[in-house]
């Protein structure tokens, strides 16, 4: 049996790390010094002035940062940390302060399963599962951990199948909700230290083998005729109570029998085609004879 420890499945992006963002400040400013280097070179002819200009204009460029409303900006000074920044505009003394990570703070959604995965009464599935989480500290996710991205996925799937091996199959499959909670708190706690929130975890799918799904289903089936059954031997008794009733009734009242008797034959006489076999003590005991007659009189003279 495959129990191999598999790789997490991430559906978010990787944490942007010292890439540069291009700005439109960054465009203007070196526009600006490289017309003003040209001017200077013109007018006093001094290529020294010229690349003078350029480079500062290249040095101021580098100092604007533009941070988008959802996003948070680390930065480093000689190698420490100094400040995050953003939303918005901001300035950074150039080559000695470095924004080394960009910090999206949106919610989050990382995929995630496990396969092959024990339950606590042995029996092999793979549960897949989706985490929604969101940075809310932006200076531990940089600091505390190399790659938080990749350390919720493991995390994620190390508490699924530790509940997974806790739990039995029936509860598994009964119980999501109770999962859902239990994994999220689970989670919750190894990824607070990092300044990382879970929101909610859902389980999306359980699989069984398809043995195991067969006989489930044929397990169903024959709880559901025994439960027929019970209902249908619980109906024969109360029917019968009923009747039991109805007999005490009629033997004191021998009238009230005769007449449900009468009631009986004429509902089954009536239906064209119908034959009804009563015995003969009965016909005697309770006149049946001369009411037998006047019935089928009856019919004739309606057809």
């Amino acid at each position: 049996m495959k129990t191999g420890f598999n790789a997490p499945i991430i559906k978010s992006e990787v944490p942007k790390r010292g890439k540069v963002k291009i700005n439109f400040l960054f465009v203007l400013i070196l526009v600006f010094f490289l017309v003003v280097s040209i001017i200077f070179l013109r007018v006093f002819h001094s290529i020294i002035l010229f690349f003078v200009f350029l480079f500062t204009g290249f040095v101021l460029s580098q100092s604007p940062k533009i941070v988008k409303e959802w996003e948070k900006g680390i930065v480093l000074r000689f190698g420490r940390f100094r400040k995050q920044i953003g939303p918005g505009l901001f300035w950074v003394v150039p080559f000695i302060d470095r924004v080394v990570m960009w910090i999206d703070q949106r919610v989050m959604t990382t995929g995630f399963m496990a396969e092959k995965t024990l339950t606590k009464d042995t029996v092999p599935v793979n549960v897949d599962a989706v985490l929604f989480w969101v940075v809310w500290d932006a200076k531990k996710a940089a600091l505390e951990v190399s790659n938080y991205y990749e350390a919720i996925s493991w995390a994620a799937q190390t508490a699924l199948r530790d509940i997974i091996g806790k739990t039995e199959l029936s509860d598994l499959l009964k119980g999501r909700d109770k999962i859902d909670k239990q994994l999220q708190k689970i989670i919750d706690a190894r990824t607070e230290p990092w300044g990382i929130t879970v929101q909610s975890v859902e389980i999306r799918d359980i699989v069984i083998p398809p043995e195991l799904e067969e006989a489930m289903s044929r397990q169903a089936q024959a709880e559901r005729e025994r439960l027929a059954r019970v209902i249908l031997g619980d109906a024969e008794t109360q029917i019968a109570d009923k009747f039991v009733k109805a007999a005490e009734k009629y033997q004191d009242n021998q009238i009230a029998f005769h007449l449900r008797a009468m009631n009986m034959l004429y509902e089954g006489l009536k239906e064209k085609g119908a034959l009804i076999i009563v015995p003969s003590t009965a016909v005697e005991s309770m006149g049946l004879g001369t009411i037998t007659g006047l019935t089928a009189l009856y019919n004739k003279d309606k057809k």
